[in-house]
């Protein structure tokens, strides 16, 4: 009896320091993720913890890594531009990066497609970095919505590359989607 307490403080210990601000997204982190790899790891283990709904923009959250990072992303369906921000790991802050553009891949009529999305840097953001990244391209937004897209941001961090599940929110506040 006394091993099994031992090991229920330990999970709930490392349950309390890991889930800090995470989504239930299906996240997996590799070290060269290629660029038409699917992979989905369901977070049965977070049900029953807070989550934030959303980004300081706004926008929905994507968990990167062991909840190292989070991202943002940010679809203005007006213009059909897409934005992802970087975030700390409480997905409160931005982090600046060092990467030029970042990726998203989605499947679309079931083949991959890639969509980059480019450095634009924020007033704030050091020379040489970028929290925020941009693509005007409206292909992109409208394959969000797709039923079967699945689509997944592939970025590096420090070196370090991460893959996130992306999740389209249908249900924002005044959006009318069907």
């Amino acid at each position: 009896m006394k091993l099994s307490s031992k090991l229920f403080t330990l999970v709930l210990a490392s349950a309390a320091f890991g889930f800090v601000g995470c989504k239930e997204s299906g996240i997996v982190e590799t070290n060269s993720p290629p660029a038409t790899v699917d992979t989905h790891d369901d977070h049965d283990e977070h049900a029953g913890h807070a989550h934030p709904t959303e980004g300081p923009h706004h926008g929905g959250l994507i968990e990167l890594g062991n909840e190292e990072y989070h991202a943002e992303l940010v679809h203005d369906e007006d213009s059909g531009s897409v934005t992802i921000y970087v975030l700390n790991a409480a997905a409160t802050e931005q982090i600046p990066i060092e990467s030029t553009e970042v990726a998203i891949n989605v499947k679309h009529d079931g083949k991959p497609e890639q969509f980059k999305l480019a450095a634009s840097p924020d007033a704030n953001d050091p020379q040489g970095k970028s929290s925020r990244f941009v693509s005007a391209d409206a292909e992109l937004g409208e394959h969000l919505d797709e039923e079967g897209a699945d689509p997944k941001l592939v970025l590096t961090i420090n070196g370090k590359s991460f893959r996130g599940t992306i999740t389209h929110d249908h249900d924002h506040e005044g959006h009318d989607h069907e």
